[in-house]
């Protein structure tokens, strides 16, 4: 038999589509041929392969050899096609036995050992998905392969082990000397986050991180320097819930696309915290790249914390660009090569100083800086992603007396609790509606079933028809007021909630 049919993954983002892997063998000059919109590192395979069969004891067949991966339309992107491409060449020549509907992924190496890939999770979750049960990875991936319920996992360190399973003749083939093997790559914030009981002071800004957690709000903590802004942002991900399963298997499965090849052995159930430098590219914070769109620091903070140190320091193109992901929750990358779409529902946290030399607090009297230096700086964050923001307070220096007392603070699990039970509150009211946080809800929802009052409601609507609010900011501050309920127990917004809302939605931008 000169054909034969393997099948593999091609991910585009974190969605996988199945390839069918076909090999055909001609008696024709010795060549090798691959078709299906390969990218570079993908056509440098047929040396790899070409190399690693001939050093694993069954070269390729002195014939022209065709590899087509279809659908050939999509766009295949790396190295883990590298496997099915052999498999199916050398069934096609008949040195090995067919294995029917089984996958393959793993990058070969030119002595014939197989090297773990990126991605690996989303694609054999693909796989599982399309109907396809075996799935062979290489070794050091089989433990993350083994997080997707439904598969059969096959993990091999070289061609030669795979060789035999497949039927060929034990004494012939040959194994690589033996290499080092990568360690097991540990999963992004596994670790305890910073203690809340580590800050001093900053009982409003303590507060305001408890709603942010609470309802998944985002949040802006303006202040001059050495406040602790950086310290309250850090500390987030401490307090928030663990992530559930779905969302547990999004992130991780991101995570293992932008490994570069590392393991992991569980699911990521922290959510993990993003604080990239304010010199980082727009691709580098939305995603991109050439060919297929790899993901950036907003879906890596998917379920988690985006936190944006310095903020006015990033360009405005990157701060503005991330305004349609806060209201969609979503990436969508277009490329001339294909589109690839990211979740991206994250907390954003931005943290900046008063002005550029940071002193203009109080009566600013040691400020250096001038009235147009100080408007053009807290300027470049723009009025609609301000709009999009919850919870803008300010962030005061500390005291000597809350220093030298703050070994009393509230730890972060006595705050995660309520956290807890806040979401539990939430998620029991807004199940409804298919949501989970307060963050989540829209005017539909908040002015429909959830409408409260219109004399809870009167200073809010004043608010609004003074030009003080936008439609927006008037939903947002009515999420908040719902989540200060919940973390005191009530069974909606009174009054006082619903005041505290709107004086943490400008309490930064008012003290300009």
């Amino acid at each position: 038999m000169s054909f034969a049919r393997t099948y593999s993954v091609a991910l585009v983002g974190i969605t996988g589509h199945m390839v069918e892997v076909e090999a055909d063998i001609s008696n024709a000059l010795p060549g090798f041929v691959l078709l299906g919109l390969p990218d570079a590192a993908l056509n440098e395979s047929k040396d790899r392969v070409r190399s690693a069969t001939k050093n694993s004891g069954i070269p390729l067949p002195q014939h022209k050899v065709t590899v087509n991966l279809t659908p050939a339309t999509l766009p295949k992107k790396g190295s883990a096609f590298d496997l099915a491409m052999v498999v199916a060449a050398l069934q096609a020549a008949g040195e090995i036995k067919h294995s029917g509907k089984t996958v393959y992924l793993g990058e070969l190496g030119l002595d014939g050992s197989i090297r773990s890939v990126p991605g690996i999770l989303p694609a054999v979750k693909a796989a599982v998905d399309a109907g396809f049960e075996s799935v062979v990875v290489p070794a050091e991936n089989v433990e993350e392969a083994q997080l997707v319920s439904g598969a059969s996992i096959s993990g091999f360190s070289c061609l030669a082990e795979v060789f035999v399973a497949l039927g060929a003749d034990a004494h012939t083939v040959k194994y690589p000397k033996t290499v080092e093997k990568a360690k097991p790559h540990s999963a992004p914030n596994l670790q305890l986050a910073p203690d809340m009981a580590d800050v001093a002071g900053q009982s409003e800004g303590r507060l305001a991180l408890e709603i942010a957690a609470a309802g998944g709000h985002h949040l802006l903590l303006n202040g001059p320097p050495g406040s602790g802004k950086t310290m309250l942002a850090e500390r987030l991900t401490g307090i928030l819930p663990e992530l559930d399963d779905h969302s547990a298997m999004d992130v991780t499965a991101i995570h293992s696309l932008s490994s570069g090849g590392g393991q992991y052995k569980e699911l990521i159930r922290i959510p993990p915290f993003e604080a990239p430098h304010h010199s980082a590219s727009a691709p580098a914070i939305l995603g991109g790249g050439t060919g297929i769109p790899r993901p950036g620091s907003v879906s890596k903070a998917h379920r988690g914390v985006l936190f944006l140190d310095e903020a006015p320091e990033f360009k405005r193109t990157v701060l503005d660009a991330l305004r349609q992901p806060l209201e969609s929750g979503e990436i969508v990358l277009d490329r001339a090569a294909a589109q690839a779409k990211y979740p991206a529902r994250f907390q954003l946290v931005l943290a900046c100083n008063p002005c550029p030399c940071g002193l203009n607090t109080g009566r600013g009297l040691h400020c250096t800086c001038s009235s147009r230096e100080r408007r053009a700086y807290f300027g470049k964050l723009s009025g609609p992603l301000l709009d999009r923001i919850d919870l803008q307070i300010t962030v005061p220096k500390v005291s000597s007396v809350e220093l030298a007392t703050s070994s009393n603070n509230e730890p972060s699990r006595s705050i995660k609790e309520r956290v807890k039970q806040a979401r539990a509150a939430q998620q029991e009211r807004l199940k409804p509606f298919g949501l989970l946080t307060n963050a989540d809800t829209n005017g539909k929802v908040l002015r429909g079933p959830l409408k409260l009052d219109s004399k809870l409601t009167r200073e809010l609507s004043a608010s609004m028809d003074q030009g003080k609010l936008t439609a927006r900011g008037y939903d947002r501050v009515l999420r908040t007021a719902w989540t200060i309920a919940d973390l005191e127990g009530a069974t909606s917004p009174t009054s006082d909630h619903l005041d505290l809302a709107l004086y943490f939605r400008h309490m930064a931008t008012s003290a300009q």
